[in-house]
């Protein structure tokens, strides 16, 4: 098993290039399953998750090959319409299959997904929209089975503005003919790069990015080419490492919109962000920032994704700060490896409240998701002596080739195997 080893307390300084963005491709390679023309998806990212679903793809009778950021997809025979436990349970995303797989065939089958262990996350909100457009839904042996005689367009309230389950339904009206209107959507800027690969399909999708989304379904849908939006969360993760560690930082082949919350908290805190023609620049004093309280949100309020390295970041502050998670029931766990290393937070339900130190001292460490993960290695950045993170499997599932990327920006970080 591989361990990071970090050695703190170095101020960054260098460039760091931005993959593209895992949580736009998942979706976006679930909708390959939409038409039996090839598809080719560019700025993939190199991960564990798309390693994931390129098995899953050809067990369903695709036929991928991945090389070069390049995610090319054929269809060669009929396809499976049953997503195996064994599959599934790596990834939560695989739960993406079920509404092209019922749109396409009238029936899908798959068992209920896995992934970070950070709270329920329950696909009822799926099943209940899917049950809108006419399907059946039951269950055998661990599997959800959908099936429908006939599919129908409709309108649908999500309870929640559930990100999977927005991208589900979106790419399952697509293929039903006539209108479908989506309300209380998830507005990340994910779905709206899912929306336009749906698009150049040749679907008619509009009001992606807002809370009501509108569909016009069609018969058949065509062939992609589409390059993946810039990672916005591993955007956000380098720009708190550097803010943490101290320094400058420059990021290219991003954006500073797709950050705006961050940019807010992170200049409130005392930290300098400028925008680039081609990306963002960093630069933090990295001295103890600035207390700066956040609630995760729905977009485009600050993202629960940012939440842990967030935590790592204020563990320095010069004051106390509140930590408030909306979105996760149980996205603390980093709070404990923590206090490993000298922070001082206690956690309240759904709130955690951070009383910061003057400096963090580095230890033996474990990862429990993959944006804990990302937390431990922004503290380690400013730690003082060194930090040995275990379990970084979890990590590698979010980020390609991290520590490469951190050692090119100065940071003194090392993979072992125990």
């Amino acid at each position: 098993m591989d361990n990071f080893v970090i050695d703190g307390g170095k101020a960054v300084k260098g460039k760091i290039s931005i993959s593209g963005s895992k949580n736009a491709a998942l979706p976006i390679l679930a909708a390959t399953m939409l038409t039996g023309e090839k598809c080719e998806i560019s700025n993939i990212p190199d991960l564990m998750d798309i390693k994931s679903t390129f098995n899953l793809l050809n067990y369903m009778g695709k036929s991928c090959s991945f090389s070069g950021h390049i995610f090319s997809v054929s269809e060669p025979g009929a396809l499976k319409h049953h997503a195996p436990y064994d599959l599934v349970r790596k990834m939560r995303a695989s739960v993406l299959v079920a509404g092209p797989l019922l749109a396409r065939f009238r029936k899908a089958r798959f068992s209920l997904p896995g992934g970070c262990t950070i709270g329920v996350r329950p696909i009822d909100i799926h099943l209940e929209a899917f049950k809108k457009l006419g399907a059946e839904v039951t269950y055998e042996k661990g599997d959800v089975i959908l099936s429908a005689a006939r599919l129908r367009p409709g309108r649908v309230k999500f309870r929640f503005p559930s990100v999977g389950a927005t991208e589900n339904l979106m790419m399952c009206a697509s293929l039903i003919p006539g209108v479908t209107v989506l309300e209380n959507c998830a507005r990340e800027p994910e779905i709206e790069d899912l929306s336009l690969a749906l698009n150049r399909m040749g679907a008619a999708v509009e009001g992606a990015g807002t809370g009501r989304i509108r569909i016009a379904g069609v018969p058949v849908l065509k062939g992609l080419e589409h390059e993946v939006m810039p990672d916005r969360i591993e955007t956000g993760t380098f720009m708190l490492a550097a803010a943490a560690a101290g320094g400058k930082l420059s990021l290219l082949n991003t954006g500073i919109a797709l950050v705006e919350p961050l940019v807010r908290a992170l200049r409130r805190a005392g930290v300098k962000v400028s925008a680039e023609k081609n990306g963002i620049t960093v630069l933090s004093p990295g001295g103890r920032p600035r207390p700066v309280n956040i609630t995760t949100e729905p977009h485009p309020g600050f993202p629960t994704d940012l939440q842990a390295p967030w935590m790592a970041f204020m563990a320095r502050a010069k004051g106390i700060c509140e930590v408030r998670e909306e979105i996760f029931e149980n996205r603390f766990m980093h709070a404990a490896e923590l206090m490993r290393m000298g922070a001082d937070i206690s956690v309240m339900d759904r709130r955690a409240f951070i009383k910061g130190v003057p400096g963090l001292l580095g230890a033996p460490v474990m990862a429990s998701d993959i944006r804990a993960g990302a937390a431990l290695i922004v503290a380690a950045a400013a730690a003082k002596g060194r930090t040995v993170i275990r379990r970084v499997y979890h990590i590698d599932r979010g980020y390609e080739k991290i520590e490469s990327r951190l050692r090119a920006a100065g940071i003194r970080i090392k993979r072992k195997r125990s």
